[in-house]
């Protein structure tokens, strides 16, 4: 007799040996259909695996979030069974999930999008069969010989350990796989093949070259065409596209992975650095700078020679090893061992917008979210052992205005000490309870990630969500227990004594080459006022206004706008849209009428139009509003 116990504490109990669709049948035939899999005492297995002696079992649906992870897996396998229906000289290699889909890596002839209808529509014809899947295990030998003639899986058997191995079976298409999978193909309802693109057996590029095609799957056809929208959102917000046709960016083959800012490009970035020194000028925060290349000693001292170096631009100067620097923080400890420091200056917070250079590979350069050269907005703060909790507590605030600002939302991660890591049990928990006593404080819900920190210290990710509900790590806050020890960094305390400082690296833009990418994206180009590089375009509607036109641009330009004039022999209706695509916030057309009365007629990028509007009250709230980095563009609105 065997006892299974379900989640509410509830037992069913059978005389023979059950399946889950054995339990999830003794509940109600409707909760049957839709169960994917189960979880037999925390492991995920196949809905029809038996379950041999008493468990705890919880039975997963088509609305539990590890069932679309499954249906995608699932999926792939279906996939890669249409693929070798149509193309039969065609060997598979690995066919994982990943966020928001699937691949499929396979070996065989070259493919395009013109050629997903067909493979699509065989997919289609193995879903509709609603083919069983099935777990089949045998040796490893067994598994040899069932593949002597798939050289991919062959390799990847062979480095397998002895024992059994486990096949999924739907059809005539057998797979190497752990599983688990869905009972059957015809929970594959609503999927679409995305995109193709090349891939190195195992990423090294001395291997064939393979097809590497991307789909994405759900159980309803709704959640995908919602997903699809979304993604259709996201090309348009494509921030490589818009830095191009806004003309704020561009990348050139001179410089790969290092971008290159235009003038209307680095009217932002200059804006943004403007904010986020007020900002931290009011936090207490006094802004330094330290030397792009250092000697090997110091990335000796740091650890990064011997740990990092793979990643560092080198060069020798006077028969001496140097490095371009791939973070600021060795250069930052430099600085404050300069000079003595009494426990009075105690904490001490050092910022730093430093430009360092770290070597990715050619292959995930990805426009400005992954670069090679970039700008940290790094922040080290040195402070005695009891100022942690109202030091982190400090930065928590900081980060909470500075994201508000944009409309980020954002969430917080707490990391633990790592299995390995440097410092004494004391000192972890001492630096683990100051963090943890400092999120309590915020008062803001945050997740623990057990053993995730860094070897030197615990730390804090903020996770921001941008205006379609993408999830970004930028800011983050560290506890470093290395480094100090590294450069024999101290205080004297109140006793007189030599004591360590407690260290923490903090950025919140992170990245601000990415963070103005994540921006770019999160307002889809159309940047609020106060951030956008031309504010207001002045549009006269005849050649006899053009020299007005310029008389009012200089006014507004004396008071703190940023105004272009458009006094091309083109139509109105023309300039204006032209405007309109360029994401210009104040479109402003003058007539000998608005002339006459020292007015303007105001037309926004939401389809707002106020007519007679006087100069000297538009500039007024304009300022104001940009004063105030206000998001939306009711400017002329009390």
């Amino acid at each position: 007799m065997i006892h299974i116990t379900l989640p509410d504490g509830s037992t069913k109990t059978f005389d023979d040996t059950p399946t889950g669709v054995d339990v999830a049948q003794s509940i109600s035939e409707g909760f049957a259909r839709s169960c994917v899999a189960m979880e037999i005492n925390g492991q995920m297995r196949d809905l029809y695996q038996k379950i041999p002696e008493d468990a705890a079992v919880r039975l997963i649906t088509t609305k539990d979030p590890e069932a679309l992870e499954i249906l995608r897996h699932s999926a792939a396998h279906v996939m890669a069974q249409a693929v070798l229906r149509i193309y039969k000289d065609a060997h598979l290699t690995i066919g994982p999930v990943v966020e928001d889909g699937f691949y499929y890596d396979i070996d065989m002839g070259p493919l395009s999008e013109d050629d997903f209808p067909k493979i699509e529509a065989e997919m289609r014809k193995i879903v509709k069969a609603k083919l069983p899947i099935r777990r089949k295990t045998v040796s490893k030998s067994d598994a040899l010989a069932f593949y002597q003639d798939e050289p991919y899986k062959l390799e990847m058997i062979e480095d397998l350990p002895d024992g059994t191995i486990s096949f999924y079976e739907q059809g005539e298409f057998t797979d190497l796989c752990r599983g688990p999978h869905l009972p059957h193909t015809g929970f594959v309802k609503a999927f679409k093949l995305m995109k193709t693109s090349g891939a190195y057996w195992r990423a090294d590029q001395n291997n064939a070259q393979l097809q590497r095609i991307y789909g994405t799957a759900f159980f309803d056809k709704k959640e995908l065409k919602q997903h699809l929208a979304f993604l259709e959102e996201a090309r348009k917000r494509n921030h490589r596209k818009l830095g191009e046709r806004l003309d704020l960016f561009s990348f050139h083959d001179e410089a790969p992975g290092m971008p290159f800012f235009h003038a209307k490009g680095m009217i932002i970035w200059n804006t943004l650095l403007a904010y986020w020194r007020e900002a931290h000028r009011r936090a207490g925060y006094v802004e330094t700078k330290t030397p792009i290349m250092l000697n090997r000693s110091l990335w000796e001292r740091s650890g990064h020679w011997e740990n990092y170096r793979e990643n560092m631009y080198t060069s020798s100067i006077d028969e001496m090893d140097y490095a371009i620097k791939p973070m600021n923080c060795p250069g930052g400890m430099l600085l404050y061992a300069s000079k003595p420091h009494s426990y009075r200056e105690l904490p001490l917070r050092q910022a730093e917008i430093g430009l360092v250079h770290r070597h990715e590979m050619s292959g995930v350069l990805s426009g400005l979210f992954r670069v090679r050269a970039f700008h940290q907005d790094d922040a080290h703060i040195f402070m005695t052992p009891d100022q942690i909790e109202g030091e982190i507590l400090g930065v928590l605030r900081l980060v909470e205005e500075i994201y508000s600002t944009f409309g980020l939302g954002f969430h917080l991660e707490l990391s633990t000490r790592p299995e390995k890591s440097i410092g004494t049990d004391e000192q972890w928990a001492q630096a683990t309870d100051g963090l943890r006593k400092a999120l309590d404080a915020y008062g803001r819900e945050y997740k623990i990630n057990e053993g995730d920190g860094a070897f030197y210290g615990p730390k804090i990710d903020v996770h921001i969500k941008d205006a379609l509900g993408r999830t970004w790590q930028c800011g983050t806050v560290q506890l470093d227990m290395s480094l100090p020890e590294r450069f024999d960094l101290n205080y004297v305390g109140q006793d007189n004594e030599k004591h360590r400082p407690i260290m923490i690296h903090r950025v919140i833009y992170g990245s601000i080459e990415r963070f103005f990418g994540i921006l770019t994206e999160h307002f889809g180009g159309k940047f609020p006022l106060w951030l956008a590089p031309v504010q207001a375009r002045l549009l006269p509607i005849n050649d006899e206004l053009a020299p007005y036109a310029n008389e009012v641009k200089a006014f507004l330009e004396a008071g703190g706008l940023r105004v272009e004039t458009d006094d091309r022999t083109e139509s109105l209706n023309r300039k204006i849209r032209e405007a309109q695509l360029e994401y210009v916030p104040l479109i402003l057309t003058i007539g000998a009428k608005e002339k006459a009365a020292g007015t303007l007629s105001v037309r926004t990028l939401d389809g707002a139009v106020q007519y007679g509007v006087p100069q000297d009250d538009f500039l007024a709230r304009t300022l104001a509003h940009i004063r105030d980095r206000r998001p939306d563009l009711e400017i002329l609105k009390d």
